[in-house]
């Protein structure tokens, strides 16, 4: 498999927690997250979901990474769950602000969306309006009512350049594929058939492998696993690095 390829594909976790069984595949020195991007070359930060951090804690973050990893980070439950995508500009702002100072370490941002919230164009066409006013880089949203998988909405996240991500668990069959803005891919792995708890046998992350070759000919493919309540998120990352034929052994130090 070519170089590039295996570049257009990032594999990762829900935040970058080591649990100390997986601890040898890790570099022996540095704090969680240097040791964690030494190996993988994307992380999702689902942790802005429930609060704010601080500029300095952003910066120390995008200063423990190599050049080339990227953060992920989940828009916060104000605007998702509580305004439900209306009236935000303030939290809007206020997040796009903080997520700034990741500087060029930050990667896609991601709108998952409550299970109850229905697709209304008249809603969803003016909020990914504003977060594009004041974001050009990828976006990703993970809707989960069962209004949001049809043609309408689909038209609506390519015409504002927003990939809907490919669940598991799907809450409906569609959810299963990717859609939306084709310019990358990215997938949310949540364990199955137990969420957040469940392994990956070896032969789903073998058709995984497949899968994300092909679609990494035509663009960037993002991969995050979320199966972290019984820590076997880091284990089935790896190993789908590795049936990939990425190199699971150190990567660059942060600033190098």
């Amino acid at each position: 498999m070519a170089e590039g390829t295996i570049n257009a594909i990032r594999i990762g976790c829900a935040g970058w927690s080591i649990p100390k069984p997986s601890a040898p595949a890790f570099p022996a020195e540095g704090t969680h997250l240097e040791r964690y991007a030494r190996v993988f070359p994307m992380v999702e930060v689902n942790s802005r979901f429930y609060r704010p951090h601080k500029p300095e804690t952003w910066e120390r973050w995008a200063a423990s990474a190599p050049p080339d990893f990227r953060f992920a980070v989940k828009l916060p439950r104000a605007i998702t769950h509580e305004q439900r995508l209306k009236d935000c500009a303030v939290p809007l702002a206020e997040y796009l602000h903080e997520v700034g100072h990741l500087g060029d370490r930050l990667g896609p941002l991601l709108v998952q969306l409550p299970p109850t919230l229905r697709f209304e164009a008249a809603v969803a066409g003016p909020f990914f309006a504003a977060l594009r006013e004041g974001f050009a880089g990828l976006v990703v949203c993970e809707p989960r009512h069962p209004s949001w998988f049809a043609a309408e909405p689909d038209r609506l996240l390519v015409d504002h350049a927003v990939a809907r991500a490919a669940a598991d668990p799907a809450p409906v069959p569609a959810a299963a594929e990717p859609a939306g803005w084709d310019g990358f891919r990215y997938w949310r792995l949540h364990g199955s058939p137990v969420m957040y708890r469940s392994a990956y046998p070896l032969d789903v992350l073998d058709r995984l492998a497949r899968r994300f070759r092909d679609e990494a000919r035509e663009r960037p493919v993002w991969c995050v696993f979320d199966n972290t309540a019984d820590f076997h998120a880091v284990d089935d990352a790896l190993t789908l690095m590795s049936r990939l034929g990425a190199s699971t052994g150190q990567r660059d130090k942060p600033g190098a």
